[in-house]
């Protein structure tokens, strides 16, 4: 499967537990992964063949900006539900997230949750024609 790679996207959200985090905010990081047939794009060299790239970045920040939640988790899950939901050609989605800011009292890179999440009956389907 063919793979389109957002890799690095910052978005300011209000993300976190701490009440501070609700009310201050924070940068975060998306590495998002497309998987989709890309093979008709490869040949048409037709945007309109493949995903555009810009338009998953604005659906990936309403999603993610749209509320205020505790867990990154949960950020991560409302990413794949949003690329899933509006992007049909899309079979399988990566999103590892990543909050820099986290506050632990400790010296560290960042902390972050990777999820994977394939459409729904789409793999089923492909093996029952196998």
């Amino acid at each position: 499967m063919d793979k389109i790679i957002i890799k690095g996207l910052e978005l300011f959200a209000y993300h976190g537990v701490n009440p501070e985090e609700k009310a201050q905010g924070q940068t975060f990081l998306l590495d998002i992964a497309l998987e989709a047939d890309l093979s008709k794009a490869r040949r048409s060299d037709s945007l309109q063949d493949t995903i555009n790239y810009a338009a998953v970045r604005k659906t990936v920040q309403q999603a993610f900006t749209a509320e205020k939640f505790d867990l990154i988790e949960r950020a991560a899950q409302a990413v794949c539900d949003s690329i899933l939901a509006g992007y049909p050609q899309v079979e399988a989605v990566e999103v590892l997230l990543k909050k820099p800011e986290a506050p632990m009292n400790a010296v560290f890179d960042y902390v972050a949750v990777e999820l994977r999440q394939e459409r729904p009956g789409r793999r089923d389907l492909k093996c029952r024609l196998c």
